[in-house]
């Protein structure tokens, strides 16, 4: 069977960009790995630099926020860098912690001593433990077929109120 021209004109750039393709799913793969090692409290060494640092710029919000994942990521890439192994790993996470700055320690100071005192903070006064509440901004976060079943339930809400209003009206004007 003989191949037309600019078939194989389009055969290479077909091939080049499924190979791209695969090799972007490998590195998501590769990202995916470590952040899941990493929630389950599994070693995290035996990856490259570039896997660490493209784990970190993937690490959901929520993952940072309610886990340390963020700094046992740098721990192990840390490790990685010293162990000079680069992606053949072999450098263990460190057990020790990492020492603060003195800045970091002024202010682990002043947040020890200020205790629940408010603190002014640029132009703006800020209260710990209360969380200021925007209804608005509430509501808008909620999924929409969760809206909508809250605003269909109050409907039906409010038409068996009036229909208990309007039988309670009519009793009473047929008992008079």
């Amino acid at each position: 069977m003989r191949i037309l021209r600019p078939t194989r004109t389009l055969l290479l750039p077909a091939v080049l960009v499924a190979l791209a393709s695969s090799a972007a799913t490998a590195q998501a793969n590769i990202t995916e790995k470590i952040i899941d090692r990493c929630t389950h409290g599994e070693s995290l060494s035996g990856f490259s630099q570039k896997a660490y640092s493209e784990a970190l710029k993937e690490l959901s919000a929520g993952t940072e926020e309610y886990s340390n994942c963020a700094q046992l990521i740098r721990q192990a890439q840390l490790a990685a860098a010293g162990s000079g192994h680069g992606a053949a790993g072999g450098g263990t996470l460190p057990t020790s912690a990492i020492t603060p700055t003195p800045s970091e320690r002024q202010s682990i100071a002043h947040a020890q001593n200020a205790g629940s005192a408010p603190l002014q903070v640029g132009s703006q006064t800020i209260h710990p433990g209360v969380v200021p509440v925007n209804i608005a901004s509430a509501l808008s976060s909620l999924p929409t077929p969760l809206l909508a079943t809250v605003a269909f339930l109050l409907v039906c809400l409010l038409l068996a109120v009036g229909t208990g209003i309007r039988n309670r009206v009519r009793n009473v004007r047929r008992t008079d």
